[in-house]
């Protein structure tokens, strides 16, 4: 995102440009309409497409998944063989961390297995981490992490927070190698970024579910799959962010080891990774941050933990019990996300020289963690309470809620039910229908029109080869009704998020509050949001839509806050010198230069209402989040895949069309 227009003296900037809607976009507008509405009698197979040319993608690729099943083989080895290894390999660190964490170490599998030696005692576990954020960060630190752990512990969520923390130390270092590895190649060989630019776009905004089919076969069911599953989704970011942080080296650093004398692979590891440390540990950040959103769904192939205690709850209608599982995955999410940015931190900064001699003066928390290590095991034989916190004390606000959710329905279901009958009504089903009755070719023609207009020809290919791709696999009717709910769902989310960012953005004491909230909205498992959504308003199209715009607010109150906060401030009291009243300056001043950024949110908030509606196709939506979700329950691998790959169609269509139109605003605003 770019920063305050540059100004070349300090004298006052001119007014942001006018805009006018060009001819062009009028002209297109006219054209598609009167095809939409004369079109049908002389062309149908514009407004729908023939059944007859739909290219069988989806059993092509489960032909092939069978294949490579049942058939393929390197000659020593089958594939199945190969699979079933790196499963196998990725096991034995996961089974170590579960052990120590939560199951301790056994003898013997399943109900007969019998416990040799217990796993570290709680007390350990929340003294360790506050070891840690006492390094990392001070005292502050230590007390926010530790408190974090003792919420998990008080409120009986030790054992599954636990088996999820294990998961999350296994995939995270993985994905913060794997990610690392990819990005110095993309880095270092440009025909490797080329090659996996579009990989990581599909592995983004491909939904989870639709590739948790292909996972489990290839990986088998349980804790291993998921982890896999979590390093698909979670190593992006890292590679990304790997690119770019090598790219921002400055010259002279690297030209200083080219003038030493430095191999290729000393220029990497002793001068290029260590200059972009700093931006490297976000990328580690964004890594733990990403796993954890994963629990919920990877608890589908046999990951437990705080994710199926969510998704068990979810199934029962329990809302107390989710909620209570959902906030210790946020108290999880709080800890790990301080103590990573504060690794970053202390990481980047160059590192002291210690002069004390003795191994405890130079790592006294090293030895105090060992040291606690010893004494709670010991200890935990003769105190149970310091080996697992006792049930009697532990609480639970579980009842609480669920009771608050019963009360809201037995006084006020007349109205909700109001409510939701005037939404479907007025707004939903017009609109459903509306966007059913387009024409596929007219609406794809529009779209490559729009392509060309924002970024040229390569844009224009690919924005008419997605949603003809989208068609040609039998998708169309289906896709049309994910694009309407996730179109209404986002235009709600902008129609409350913007007014909240344009509110909090000039007073910082709203912003501090507002901050916090948005922060619980994005940490919160995404399933949290459907439980009070269904128990309020029952299944459909209405619920979902509510689950939708709570999770992917947070983007459109962030963006447009930022926008308008980093409006240049003279520009602000050149304004005011002119006589401009506050309303003038907010509406012709700071939302004009903040309009990219706003619109890069409402990209985002397009981006969260895809990813989950994969996850309402659980309360009987019909779109292309339930295909996917049939396909999962059915094993279905290609069928999944073709409904994730037009998901991913309808993401990056809407993602380049909406960057496109930010960078061509901001040219026209003179900000690049």
């Amino acid at each position: 995102m770019s920063g305050a227009p540059l100004l070349k003296s300090d004298a006052a900037p001119a007014p942001p440009p006018s805009f006018r809607l060009p001819i062009a976009w009028v002209a297109a507008g006219a054209v598609f309409v009167l095809f939409w509405l004369y079109a049908k009698p002389v062309w149908p197979a514009a407004f729908e497409y023939p059944k007859t040319h739909v290219v069988k993608l989806a059993k092509w690729i489960s032909a092939a998944m069978k294949w490579l099943i049942d058939e393929a083989s390197f000659g020593l080895f089958s594939f199945t063989d190969f699979t079933r290894f790196v499963s196998a390999v990725l096991d034995v660190p996961y089974t170590l961390a579960a052990s120590l964490l939560s199951t301790g170490f056994l003898e013997g599998s399943g109900s007969s297995a019998i416990q040799i030696v217990p796993p570290l005692p709680c007390v350990a576990v929340i003294g360790l981490v506050m070891l840690l954020g006492h390094w990392l960060g001070g005292i502050s630190l230590a007390l926010l992490a530790g408190g974090c752990f003792l919420f998990l512990a008080v409120f009986g969520q030790w054992t599954s927070a636990m088996i999820t923390l294990a998961s999350i130390l296994v995939a995270a270092p993985l994905g913060v190698v794997f990610g690392l590895l990819f990005g110095i190649a993309a880095w270092r060989w440009r025909w490797v970024e080329r090659v996996i630019a579009p990989v990581l776009d599909l592995m983004q905004t491909i939904p989870v579910f639709a590739y948790l089919v292909p996972v489990l076969f290839l990986f088998g069911f349980g804790p291993t799959a998921a982890v896999i599953a979590t390093l698909i989704f979670a190593t992006p970011p890292m590679t990304r962010i790997a690119i770019l942080a090598l790219r921002a080296v400055p010259s002279e650093i690297i030209d200083l080891g080219n003038m030493v004398g430095c191999t290729d692979r000393q220029m990497t590891w002793r001068v290029m990774v260590p200059a972009a440390r700093e931006s490297l540990m976000v990328g580690m950040n964004q890594v733990i941050m990403l796993s954890l959103n994963m629990v919920i769904i990877a608890s589908m192939i046999g990951a437990g933990g705080l994710g199926f205690d969510v998704l068990a709850a979810l199934r029962r209608l329990d809302f107390g019990a989710g909620l209570e599982a959902g906030f210790a995955i946020v108290a999880l999410a709080i800890a790990m996300d301080r103590l990573s940015q504060a690794a970053a931190e202390k990481l980047s900064a160059p590192a002291a020289g210690n002069q004390t001699s003795g191994l405890v003066a130079r790592h006294p928390h090293l030895a105090a963690a060992l040291g606690l290590v010893l004494i709670t095991v010991v200890l935990g034989y003769a105190v149970p309470a310091i080996h697992t916190y006792p049930e009697a004390l532990q609480l639970s606000t579980g009842t609480f809620w669920s009771e608050v959710v019963a009360w809201i329905n037995i006084n006020y279901f007349d109205a909700l039910e109001a409510i939701k009958n005037t939404m479907l009504l007025n707004v939903l089903i017009p609109f459903k229908r509306f966007l059913g009755d387009l024409p596929w070719l007219g609406v794809t023609a529009f779209l490559g029109f729009a392509g060309y207009r924002l970024g040229g020809w390569r844009l224009a290919l690919l924005t008419v080869c997605l949603p003809l791709f989208i068609a040609v696999t039998g998708q169309w009717e289906k896709a049309m009704i994910t694009v309407y709910l996730c179109g209404i769902s986002a235009a709600i989310a902008a129609l409350i998020g913007v007014p909240i960012g344009i509110l909090s953005a000039t007073r910082d004491r709203i912003w501090s509050g507002v901050q916090v909230a948005i922060d619980t909205l994005q940490t919160l498992p995404s399933f949290v949001y459907l439980m009070p959504a269904v128990m309020l308003f029952r299944v459909g199209d209405f619920t979902a839509m509510i689950a939708v715009v709570a999770f992917a607010v947070a983007p459109a109150i962030r963006y447009t806050a930022l926008g308008i906060r980093k409006v240049d401030p003279r520009l602000i009291e050149a304004g005011r010198a002119m006589g401009c009243t506050e309303w003038q300056i907010l509406t012709r001043i700071r939302l004009k230069l903040a309009l990219p950024e706003i619109l890069l949110g409402l990209n985002q908030t397009i981006m969260f209402a895809l990813s989950m509606l994969v996850i309402t196709a659980l309360v009987g939506t019909r779109d292309l989040g339930q295909e996917v979700y049939i396909a999962l329950t059915k094993a279905d691998t290609g069928r999944g895949l073709v409904a994730g790959l037009s998901i991913a169609a309808i993401a990056i269509v809407a993602d380049r069309l909406i960057s496109a139109g930010a960078s061509h605003t901001r040219r026209r605003l003179g900000l690049e």
